[in-house]
This record gives structure tokens, C-alpha cells and sequence, in this order.
């Protein structure tokens, strides 16, 4: 589990939203490239996101939420492998359908290439937010500090 110290932004309708605590010193650290806390505080940093909890928090709570290495890992590769995939399919099966007399073949080959990255594109865009942010992913773990 990757954890990170974040704020209880509101609590609504049962749903905990939190968002992650300013943290001076992953500002300008040497290791931001490969740390993990730093992978996850940029998740949870743009906006308040769902969490879910046990415990009965209001908002200013400082809480410590954690997510698994396994959503990171199928995020990573939902957002760098598909991507490539779908560019490569589209023009590879452009180029294989489209018979060799056809004028500017390649222009329509990359075309159908560039098109088919916009569609994996758009596609992740609705994955990622229905499945992989929030939600039953990320859950507070302990709470830290209670607001007055």
C-alpha cells in the first residue's frame, strides 16, 4: 500500500472526499522522479476525490489514506501500453486493408493510426475516472489529526 497524508475537503452523503495535505518537502526533492508518495500525491493533489472510511471524520481532518501498488500499476499501464497499442493497430491495420494502388497510402495509414490513439485516448479518459481514481481504491487508513 502507497500512503499519503491528506485533508478531509467535505463529507457528504456518507462519502468521504479528501484532498492531499501541502507538503513542503516533495516540492523540491532530488528522488520525486521514482517516489511513490509523490505518484500518489499527484492523484489526489488537483482535486478532492472519494475515499472510502470507517471512521466518523468532518471536514479539516488530517488523515493518512492509502491506495494499492496494483491500480498504480494497472493505471501506469492503462495510460502508456494502450495508447501505443491502439497507434500501432490502427495503422498496422490500415496498412494491411488498404490496397497498394491507393494514392498517398501512407498519409491514410497515419491518419487511421492518429485516429486510432485518439480513440484509446478518449477511452482511457472514461476507464480512469469511472474505475481507477477514487472510490474503493483509495481509502482512509488512520486519522491523524482531528479539526476543532
Amino acid at each position: 500500500m502507497i500512503e499519503e497524508v491528506a485533508v478531509v475537503a467535505k463529507v457528504e452523503n456518507g462519502q468521504v472526499w479528501v484532498q492531499a495535505a501541502q507538503n513542503s518537502g516533495c516540492g523540491g526533492c532530488q528522488q520525486k522522479t521514482t517516489c511513490a508518495t509523490s505518484a500518489l500525491s499527484g492523484i489526489i493533489k488537483k482535486k478532492p476525490v472519494v475515499a472510502s472510511s470507517a471512521f466518523e471524520l468532518k471536514a479539516g481532518d488530517e488523515v493518512l489514506v492509502a491506495v494499492d501498488e496494483s491500480v498504480l500499476l494497472g493505471a501506469s499501464f492503462l495510460l502508456y501500453f494502450m495508447p501505443l497499442l491502439g497507434l500501432f493497430l490502427g495503422g498496422g491495420l490500415a496498412n494491411w486493408l488498404l490496397p497498394d494502388s491507393v494514392d498517398i497510402k501512407d498519409l491514410w495509414v497515419a491518419i487511421c493510426a492518429l485516429s486510432t490513439l485518439f480513440l484509446a485516448l478518449g477511452l482511457i479518459n472514461r476507464v480512469q475516472t469511472k474505475y481507477l481514481i477514487g472510490g474503493a481504491n483509495l481509502m482512509v487508513v488512520k486519522v491523524l489529526k482531528v479539526s476543532i
